[in-house]
């Protein structure tokens, strides 16, 4: 075996403009064509010397042109999602027929929830990470054997071996990793990474993991990240910055991709003081605990938006998610990042425990009140893993189990006796009529793209793509939300295989 193996590191392609891949929290096929970053699969791409890091979906390369590159290699890090895993399965069986010496480890989420499950789907693995994967991988890369490699679940004689889970990585350890935007300028477009509530373009990468949060629906403290707060030091961040500013000056913003940025109060106001002087536009994950103080001081750091899942209006339904934030947080927040500036884009779910008709109209009321700049409304998602998918299945209220259509679309899969999931469906788009369709909304955003041709072009195309979801989507709560159908329709929509 050579010293370092050949490796390609893949974000697979699956269904077209389906974002699932390693840092897509909640893997789907998006109304508006946007697409995260692969932040999970930069940091072994930076650790094994002369890889490749391949994000096929945003970059257009197809199942053909997947396979064509990974003949060129020994092994392959897929990182896999629960809604994508059968089509991931199908493309390794084709990749492996075209290089039958290829080694192939899965990694993400699913794996680490099911790993006998993960190997039993396919003898084309060769094996599994558990949790954090950065140096597991790179380890097998660098020719160490899988029976010494912390968090492996490989097969031995028959029987499916699980080795000792690897120890989470914290400041000195997450330090010493290669910076991801090292691997974006090396082997990504940035111009190909859309998301419709950030600049474009725009770069994200993280500057801790994990999140002490409890909320019963978040999938990735409760799978790969943990609860575990584990910081980069600020001096380590900044150089990151300073790195990313020089790579790409095409770039508008960073985009701080942490589970939860503002945590810490201390932290939050020194990095934003060391980031002033850079002077350079960012957003970031937050939680509605920040005061004034330190709004103010991320403000004057360059902070333009913060990500808040609010997730309802209703305190008992917060209580149920275990949120740990309330109704009278979420005010003070938002009148407090009105005062200094920074815009928020306010997440919001329809069908979370607790959730009645009274209760969609109180959280579409309470939306129009703190007004967040944009919304986003999903429909509550049981991920495996999480104690919301533990919770519904033990409740009985899992009607189908499939999370997304053949599309990759997200489906309503839950459903409670006294409200259905065309009860919850008919809600999501109303929520999003009523919050959009008030004429001071409508110019806030209309109002930001007069003089900037690009954005003039996005919000053209975002635009359309949403009235068109939002006609499927009406039609489908009309029929009673039971037509065996895509919620959007996707011209030729397949599975990579091509074998359906």
């Amino acid at each position: 075996m050579p010293d370092v193996m050949k490796t390609v590191l893949l974000n697979p392609p699956s269904f077209e403009n389906f974002d699932g891949g390693a840092s897509s929290r909640w893997p789907a096929t998006r109304e508006i064509e946007s697409y995260w970053y692969p932040v999970w699969l930069a940091y072994p791409a930076g650790l094994i010397p002369g890889s490749r890091l391949v994000d096929a979906s945003p970059h257009k390369i197809d199942w053909k042109q997947t396979i064509e590159i990974c003949k060129s290699y020994e092994f392959l890090v897929l990182y896999t999602s629960t809604v994508g895993f059968y089509s991931d399965i199908k493309l390794i069986r084709k990749i492996k027929e075209a290089n039958p010496g290829l080694k192939i480890a899965f990694v993400g989420p699913h794996g680490h929830i099911k790993p006998e499950e993960t190997l039993n789907a396919s003898e084309d693995i060769d094996f599994v990470v558990r949790g954090e994967f950065d140096h597991s991988v790179a380890e097998f890369a660098h020719g160490k054997p899988l029976e010494t490699i912390a968090g492996a679940c490989f097969r031995k004689d028959g029987k499916i071996v699980m080795n000792t889970p690897r120890p989470q990585l914290h400041t000195a350890e997450l330090d010493a990793l290669p910076f991801a935007t090292d691997a974006y300028k090396r082997d990504l477009q940035i111009d190909r990474y859309n998301v419709p509530f950030l600049l474009h373009p725009f770069v994200s990468f993280y500057t801790t993991r994990g999140c002490p949060a409890m909320c019963t629906f978040c999938m990735w403290p409760q799978t790969i990240s943990g609860h575990a707060w584990r910081t980069r030091s600020v001096d380590n961040v900044v150089q990151e910055v300073k790195n990313t500013l020089e790579y790409f000056p095409q770039m508008k913003e960073i985009f701080f991709d942490d589970d939860t940025f503002n945590i810490r109060r201390d932290r939050a106001i020194e990095l934003s003081q060391k980031f002033k002087p850079l002077k350079f536009q960012w957003s970031c994950t937050a939680r509605c605990h920040s005061k004034y103080e330190e709004l103010k001081a991320m403000a004057d750091g360059g902070a333009r938006l913060f990500i808040v899942g609010f997730e309802s209006g209703d305190p008992q339904i917060l209580k149920n998610i275990k949120k740990g934030a309330t109704i009278e947080m979420a005010r003070e927040f938002m009148k407090n990042c009105k005062k200094v500036g920074i815009k928020v884009h306010g997440d919001f779910i329809i069908g979370l425990p607790g959730e009645t008709k009274e209760t969609i109209n109180n959280t579409i009321e309470f939306a129009k009140e703190l007004d967040c700049e944009t919304i986003q409304v999903s429909l509550a998602h049981a991920m495996p893993g999480t104690e919301l998918h533990d919770q519904m299945s033990k409740d009985g209220f899992l009607r189908v189990e499939a999370l997304a259509d053949s599309g990759g679309h997200q489906l309503p899969h839950i459903e409670y006796p006294h409200l259905s999931k065309a009860d919850m469906m008919e809600g999501v788009n109303r929520f999003y009529d009523e919050y959009y369709f008030r004429p001071r909304v409508a110019w806030r955003i209309v109002r930001e793209a007069l003089w900037d041709s690009h954005e003039r072009k996005r919000l053209y195309h975002e635009a359309t793509s949403f009235l068109k979801l939002r006609a499927e989507r009406w039609k489908w709560v009309r029929q009673g939300g039971d037509i065996d159908k895509t919620i959007i329709s996707v011209p030729g929509a397949s599975s990579v295989s091509g074998n359906d």
